[in-house]
């Protein structure tokens, strides 16, 4: 999944917990978070080598997803202490955080605590900034994926995930393919169950109001135009609430930087998180 991207694949001992990063690029530093998905951070590698023409890019495996051990519970605290870790260990000086779904909204709870670990957040997809009600499909797809993840189960979720699979795929069907595959193979481990678990029970939930007024840092919010997991309603009430910026990728739905990579690059440079 990573061929020919230039990128540096190491294990950090992050709060005790074997974390996998994938890094590349110089430049002002970045930090890319996956959303609540199996394969962990390498679902970022349609943008990595764009981005990394002018920015250092880290890319964490979130603790009991990807290649990282599990935490015994990923709770808040947890997070800053592994969040913290992270950004130490790779020498990073207050990079933008961009924190896609499930992993957004325990990101926007870890700034709304205070900190200046990093100078720009971009929430992406995060059900947590709003009132939020799981889609009752998106329930069903889920659990069934969850159960047996069989490739048709995985392509019943991939076809509610994104807007159009095959056109997704037709960009680049060996990286897709290859997504698909090492997806489903995580999906299999106990420990990637449980925190699959773990992140949807808590991480759906609603981050109260006064709660998110907190998050000192300047926050962007980015969004799928056609995002039927967390629908674009959210996205636009949290911007109205809290006066965060809103920017919209069209033709996309929960992934726009695997559905449209270039346009998902150039709204993270057009707001000022990339270069």
């Amino acid at each position: 999944m990573l061929a020919g991207i230039p990128a540096t694949t190491r294990v950090l001992e992050v709060d005790g917990l074997a974390t996998t990063v994938v890094e590349l690029g110089d430049g002002p530093p970045l930090v890319l978070l996956h959303g609540g998905i199996e394969c962990g951070g390498v679902m970022w590698a349609p943008v990595l080598a764009q981005l990394a023409l002018a920015n250092h890019v880290v890319v964490p495996d979130v603790p009991g997803l990807g290649e990282s051990a599990p935490a015994p519970d990923l709770d808040v605290d947890t997070f800053a202490r592994w969040i913290h870790g992270v950004v130490l260990q790779t020498g990073l000086d207050r990079p933008t955080l961009v924190a896609h779904s499930l992993v957004g909204s325990l990101a926007a709870r870890f700034a709304a605590r205070g900190t200046d670990l990093i100078s720009r957040l971009v929430l992406y997809g995060a059900p947590g900034v709003g009132p939020y009600r799981m889609p009752v499909h998106l329930r069903y797809v889920a659990v069934r994926s969850a159960i047996r993840p069989t490739p048709r189960n995985a392509e019943r979720f991939e076809r509610f995930a994104l807007l159009d699979v095959d056109a997704t795929r037709q960009r680049d069907p060996g990286w897709f393919d290859a997504f698909r595959a090492y997806t489903r193979a995580r999906a299999r481990v106990p420990h990637v169950k449980r925190t699959m678990r773990s992140l949807v029970a808590t991480q759906t939930k609603s981050i109260g109001d006064r709660e998110l007024d907190r998050i000192a840092v300047p926050t962007t919010l980015l969004w799928g135009r056609r995002d039927r997991m967390v629908p674009l309603s959210v996205g636009q009430a949290a911007a109205a609430r809290h006066r965060w910026p809103l920017h919209v990728i069209d033709d996309a739905a929960h992934a726009p930087h695997i559905e449209q990579p270039e346009a998902f690059v150039r709204t993270l440079t057009a707001v000022g998180a990339a270069v």
